[in-house]
């Protein structure tokens, strides 16, 4: 980027003896980035292919030099980016089965072994996450077992919609390329986690709470900062508020793990203890038992569960696989697809306002007739042809979106589209991929770095890799390599190709964020580049960063002892799915935390 055009300008790539290996022009400016940069030249750099390590450098009207750069093979660079994002669900484990990893992560909420079931919250506000009531627990239900499971992000509370949209992305890529060895592990924690949320009768959605309330007495989850741990060693009960503390595991004498008797009294919610919801976390269902529940919610945990008997049939292991397919069946089955009324995602919906439920239905049918195929199923034609059912009515809602949380519909078709045999929707599935990328293109046109997503919104991150996603199915459908070019822009621009120079995936490339807003990595006082990647010889850290997370540990009185934060949203991270508005939605803006990109690095 140059304050104005410099078409004079040249660049050389140098190799690391300082040897010219290709060099030219830079290219005619793209456009503006802003006042300050009224232009961006590219270079292209494809003639450079012997791997190696590099440099760019650039002379005559302007001059910079950039950071080293990797030319290799598509496994080379990307299998290590797959690892990093299988080491960050690793970080956000909850429950007894963490990886201490260089964050010395412990066990976490084990209270959400016996957890209190409560009937869906009401909220109310501007934004439509001021709880409107107290807490009312559900006559005759539980206690459950939610032990478990992935943290959201940079918070504490864990949902099933976010979780099955990472789970069933992490499966897929399982089953196509095999992930990095630590893959398998993972979706069987995940697993093991959804299976819990649904009993057969029950599909529970959520797990804490997070906005509190002062008009009625308690505390959310992100009305606090500390470490996970620290939940589970407060201590609930009377008398306890004017003497409570955080204690960490490591210091003994500030306050104990309550007893079994102790925890059941507490576990009954104390009147008047703000620190009850933090201890003892409610859960909500999605429905009464045995009721029809959200479409959205049963098409993709449904398709998470299909997507694990896939998996389980191709290990050889039928028995695992039919217990899997019965799970996603029988949840698949218990969709309200008529009178469906506002989705459930989590409460308050305002955290995750999706409105578009036809894309997860296909997808999760698309995936129970793989599955049932596999295992000699009769009921394969059956959902094949439901899902093509469900594929025409997303079709005619008129969709706009694109792959990411809140549109599945790319992965379905891409899976969908092999199993119709000529029929003539398969050629309408394709055409759709087609739109969404047509639609990334047409964004892309008048951007000077070719980027399809608009930055000053939420989920950049996701959509990047979204759209740099469906380029590589449509690739793998139709042979045609006609968007290779774009979708390889999108993931670009997230991994550093923008105007800040900075990748979006921490501890990718060179230049990234060191100190985001993650409760975990603050308070454990490392470097951003540590505990992201798990690989601190091969990153540079940062003393400011680590600096920093050890200023705030400090303000927080302790590393391991939160202080309340006014009531304010004290966390936030990017992280998985994202928190944004769909785009087809009407909900209202406000949100807890910004997008966070989990979306698969399937290269172009």
């Amino acid at each position: 980027m140059t304050a104005a055009p410099a078409g004079d300008a040249r660049f050389a790539v140098l190799d690391q003896r300082g040897r010219t290996v290709h060099s030219g022009r830079i290219e005619a400016s793209a456009g503006a980035w802003s006042a300050a940069y009224g232009a961006v030249h590219p270079i292209d750099l494809t003639a450079v292919r012997t791997p190696g390590v590099y440099r760019l450098r650039v002379s005559g009207g302007v001059r910079a030099e950039s950071p080293v750069f990797r030319v290799d093979s598509p496994k080379r660079l990307f299998a290590p980016l797959l690892a990093d994002t299988v080491n960050f669900f690793q970080v956000q484990r909850d429950g007894a089965d963490v990886i201490p990893g260089e964050l010395d992560r412990k066990p976490s909420h084990l209270t959400d072994r016996r957890a209190t079931v409560y009937e869906p919250p009401v909220f109310t506000g501007d934004g439509g996450d001021v709880p409107a009531a107290p807490l009312q627990p559900r006559a005759g239900a539980g206690p459950v077992d939610v032990e478990g499971g992935w943290f959201d992000a940079g918070d504490f509370v864990k949902f099933t919609h976010a979780s099955a949209y990472a789970l069933t992305q992490l499966l897929y890529v399982q089953r196509e390329t095999g992930g990095p060895r630590t893959l398998r592990g993972e979706t069987a924690f995940g697993l093991r986690w959804l299976d819990k949320m649904w009993d057969g009768r029950t599909l529970y959605v959520q797990v804490g709470i997070g906005t509190g309330s002062e008009e009625f007495g308690f505390l959310g989850d992100h009305d606090v900062w500390r470490l996970p741990e620290a939940d589970d060693a407060l201590e609930i009960g009377p008398g306890a508020g004017s003497t409570r503390g955080w204690a960490r595991s490591d210091q003994p004498g500030l306050s104990r793990q309550p007893g079994p008797k102790r925890a059941e009294r507490a576990n009954k919610q104390s009147p008047g203890d703000e620190y009850q919801f933090i201890k003892y976390r409610p859960v909500f269902p999605a429905a009464p038992a045995g009721e029809k529940v959200s479409p959205n919610l049963a098409g993709r945990v449904s398709a998470a569960f299909a997507l694990a008997a896939q998996l389980a049939a191709e290990r050889g292991d039928k028995a695992a696989a039919r217990r899997w397919l019965a799970e996603g069946a029988s949840l698949y089955g218990q969709a309200r697809t008529t009178d469906v009324g506002e989705l459930v995602t989590a409460f308050p919906h305002a955290y995750y306002p999706e409105d578009s439920w036809q894309d997860d239905m296909e997808l999760g049918a698309t995936q129970l007739a793989l599955a049932a195929r596999a295992l000699g199923d009769p009921r394969a034609g059956r959902w094949v042809r439901e899902a093509a059912g469900w594929a025409r009515a997303y079709l005619d809602t008129q969709p706009w979106d694109t792959l990411n949380l809140y549109d599945t519909s790319a992965l379905a078709h891409a899976d969908l589209v092999p199993l119709l045999r000529g029929d003539a929707l398969a050629g309408e599935l394709v055409a759709d991929l087609r739109r969404q990328l047509d639609s990334g293109v047409a964004a892309a046109a008048d951007h000077p770095f070719g980027h399809a997503v608009d930055v000053t919104q939420f989920d950049a991150a996701t959509r990047s890799f979204g759209y740099a996603a469906t380029a590589h199915l449509y690739r793998d459908l139709t042979g045609s390599r006609e968007y290779d070019a774009f979708g390889t822009r999108q993931r670009n621009f997230a991994l550093g190709a923008n105007a800040w120079g900075t990748s979006l995936m921490i501890g990718a490339g060179t230049t990234y964020p060191q100190c985001p807003q993650h409760q975990v990595a603050n308070l454990a006082g490392l470097p951003a580049a540590r505990w992201s990647t798990g690989r601190t010889a091969r990153r540079t850290s940062s003393s400011s960063a680590s600096r920093t997370a050890r200023t705030r540990a400090r303000q927080t009185g302790s590393t391991g002892s939160p202080r309340t934060t006014g009531r304010t949203r004290a966390t936030s991270t990017t992280y998985g799915p994202g928190r944004a508005r769909s785009r087809r939605s009407t909900s209202p803006r406000r949100r807890r935390s910004p997008s966070r990109s989990r979306s698969s690095l399937l290269p172009s």
